[in-house]
Parts: structure tokens; C-alpha cells; sequence
């Protein structure tokens, strides 16, 4: 038997800090048309996956951007939430085979990072309305376009943390 050293997952060349999330982008676009979507992804289940791979099916690539720990508890989702750390949330995204690259934002929403990436598709879950979102109109001055995804029905992170710590 040969001692081999074990290297990172390949996975974890997705990650993109917010300073190289703009060149990794432009390096995507040139194998087409970059999706975007974002969210806190918290506790990874089949809604989010099947969400995440209709995503991916509309260009050529599919980049996440997660709310940072703090952005995520401004949401309101409760006091210790969320209950896996933003690099974990991270490394769970980017083992994902639908997504091309995973970067954060600390802000309450991720227009700027929009606004900075400039990516040809927004994304967002079929419960927003996608005409009254500030990143909606940032994506279509610049001659983007944005898309509403349907939930897959009888999936929610937080039903199932409930279900998880009171056996419902």
C-alpha cells in the first residue's frame, strides 16, 4: 500500500470570494448564457436541489450567492438560525453538480452584488414577484432577463427544522 495524501475535493474550486466572483463570472459567460440566483440554502433538501437544477437548465451556468450568517439571521428565520455556518452552506452548494460557482453577500439583499456581476439570467423561487424586486429591474436595464422557478410543493427548510426538533 502507497501513502497518498488526500487533496481538497475537486468541489471546492467553485468557491469564489466576492473580489474574484467578477472575473470567474466573465470566464463563465464565455461558455454562454450565466444564471444567478441567490438565497440562505440552510438546510439542503429536495425543493432546493430540484430548484437549483431548473436554474442551472436556463444558461449555460448557474452561480449562487449566499447570504452571509449575519445577512441570513436578519431575515428573521429565528435566533439561531442559520444552523449551518456560511462556509458549510458554501461547500454543501458547491457539490452540487447544477451549480457552476458559489460566492456570499453581507447585504439584506444581493442587488449590488447584481448589480456587480451583471449576470444574463436572475432566478428567484416562484413566491417572489419577480416585476416588484429592485434586482428584477438592475438585470433588465442592462438587457438581462429574469425568471420565476415554481416550488416543488411540500418542501420548506423551516417545516422541516420544526419537524426535526419537535418529532411533528
Amino acid at each position: 500500500m502507497s501513502d497518498t495524501t488526500l487533496l481538497p475535493p475537486a468541489f471546492l474550486s467553485k468557491l469564489a470570494s466576492r473580489q474574484d466572483a467578477v472575473q470567474r463570472v466573465a470566464a463563465l459567460r464565455a461558455q454562454g448564457p450565466v444564471v444567478f440566483t441567490n438565497g440562505v440554502f440552510d438546510v439542503l433538501h429536495r425543493g432546493h436541489v430540484s430548484y437549483l437544477a431548473q436554474a442551472r437548465s436556463v444558461g449555460a451556468s448557474l452561480v449562487v450567492a449566499l447570504n452571509s450568517d449575519a445577512s441570513a439571521r436578519r431575515l428573521g428565520k429565528g435566533p439561531d438560525r442559520p444552523l449551518n455556518n456560511e462556509l458549510d452552506r458554501a461547500a454543501l452548494m458547491a457539490a452540487l453538480e447544477s451549480v457552476s460557482l458559489v460566492t456570499w453577500f453581507d447585504e439584506d439583499t444581493p442587488l449590488a452584488l447584481i448589480t456587480e456581476l451583471r449576470p444574463d439570467v436572475l432566478v428567484k423561487g416562484g413566491d417572489y414577484d419577480m416585476s416588484k424586486l429592485a434586482e428584477t429591474q438592475v438585470v433588465l436595464a442592462y438587457g438581462g432577463r429574469a425568471q420565476a422557478i415554481a416550488f416543488v410543493d411540500g418542501y420548506s427548510t423551516t417545516a422541516l427544522v420544526k419537524k426535526i426538533r419537535h418529532g411533528q
